[in-house]
C-alpha cells in the first residue's frame, strides 16, 4: 500500500503515470495492434498515458516511429511543430543540438473518442487542462530502405568476395548485392521479418485446449484472427515457428490456410481418413494457429493472412 501512496502522491503531484508495452497484457489491445499490424503490414505497440489535469508529461520531442493519439478520457492540448530531423532512426532522439521548434503548425485539443496521426520526426508537446486526461498511443514501426538494405547485406554473407579485405574494385560485389533489392526480394524479407517476430495473441487458449477434449468432426474451428502467417509447401509459419505438416496433408492445409470462414474437419478436400483429419486439426489448436469457435470469445472480428 505504500508504493501505492507513493505513485497517487505523484500524480497529484503532477506526474504522469505511463504504461509501457500495454499490447503486451491488455488482450483488447493486442488484438487492435495486430489487426492494425495486418492491415499495414508494419509492426505496431502501445502504450497509456494518465497525465493529471494542468500538466504536461513530456517537454518537446519526436518520435522515431509513426503514432496514432487515441483519446480515452478527459482532454488534452498537442503543439505540433514542424520536424528538426527528417525522419529519425530508432536512435537518433530530439535534443537541443537540433535546433529548436519553430512555430506551431498545428495547435488542436483531442477530447474522448478523438485521434490525432503524427508522421515520424515532427515535433509535439502535448498539455491537459482543468481535467485528468487519458489517451493511448500507438506506434507503427515502418520497414524502411536502411533496414532492407540491412537485411540484403547480411545475406551476402555466403558470398567470398564480401568477405575478402576490401583492396580492390567493388563493382561485382555492388552487382551482387544490387540484385538482392530486387522489390519482389525486399518485400519478401519484409513480410518474412514481420511473421517471425509477432508475438501470439492467446488469451483463450487453456480453454481451447480444455475443449478439444469435445472436438468431432463436425465441430466448427476456424483461422484464428490474430495469426500472421505464411504457408511454404504444407509448412506454416507463425509467430516465430515453423510447423511442419506432412506432404500427405498439403492440400488439407492449403485448405486451412485460405478459409476465411469456419469449417470442419468434415470438409478438409485431401484424402486423410478421418482419425488423422482430427490430428490435424488438433496440431493446429494447440499450436495456436486454429480455435473452436464454439468456444472463441465472440469479439466480431475477422483478419486474413
Amino acid at each position: 500500500m505504500a508504493e501505492v501512496g507513493q505513485v497517487l502522491r505523484e500524480f497529484e503531484g503532477g506526474a504522469t503515470l505511463v504504461l509501457q508495452g500495454l499490447h503486451h497484457t491488455w488482450p483488447p489491445l493486442a488484438e487492435f495492434c495486430r489487426f492494425l499490424e495486418i492491415e499495414l503490414g508494419h509492426p505496431a505497440q502501445a502504450n497509456a498515458y494518465f497525465t493529471p489535469r494542468d500538466a504536461q508529461g513530456l517537454p518537446v520531442h519526436h518520435d522515431t516511429h509513426d503514432v496514432f493519439s487515441l483519446q480515452v478520457a478527459g482532454e488534452k492540448r498537442w503543439l505540433v511543430y514542424e520536424p528538426a530531423l527528417e525522419l529519425p532512426l530508432k536512435d537518433q532522439k530530439y535534443g537541443p543540438e537540433l535546433g529548436e521548434p519553430g512555430n506551431p503548425v498545428h495547435d488542436v485539443t483531442l477530447r474522448a473518442g478523438d485521434t490525432l496521426y503524427l508522421p515520424r520526426g515532427w515535433l509535439h508537446q502535448a498539455m491537459t487542462s482543468s481535467t485528468d486526461s487519458l489517451h493511448i498511443t500507438v506506434g507503427v514501426n515502418v520497414y524502411t530502405w536502411l533496414d532492407a538494405f540491412r537485411a540484403a547485406l547480411g545475406e551476402c554473407e555466403d558470398e567470398v568476395g564480401f568477405r575478402r579485405s576490401p583492396d580492390g574494385d567493388a563493382h561485382d560485389l555492388l552487382e551482387t548485392l544490387r540484385a538482392r533489392l530486387d522489390s519482389d526480394e525486399v518485400s519478401t524479407r519484409q513480410r518474412r521479418k514481420l511473421v517471425a517476430t509477432r508475438r501470439p495473441v492467446l488469451p483463450d487458449q487453456l480453454t481451447q485446449l480444455q475443449a478439444l477434449q469435445r472436438l468431432t468432426l463436425e465441430t466448427p474451428v476456424e483461422r484464428r484472427p490474430t495469426v500472421i502467417f505464411d504457408l511454404e509447401g504444407s509448412t506454416l509459419l507463425f509467430e516465430g515457428k515453423e510447423v511442419a505438416l506432412p506432404a500427405v496433408a498439403r492440400d488439407d492445409v492449403e485448405f486451412i490456410a485460405a478459409a476465411d470462414e469456419a469449417f470442419t474437419a468434415a470438409d478438409l478436400p485431401g484424402d486423410l481418413d478421418d482419425e488423422t483429419r482430427l490430428v490435424l486439426v488438433r496440431r493446429l489448436v494447440r499450436e495456436g494457429f486454429l480455435r473452436l469457435r464454439e468456444s472463441a470469445p465472440n469479439n466480431g472480428a475477422a483478419a486474413g493472412e
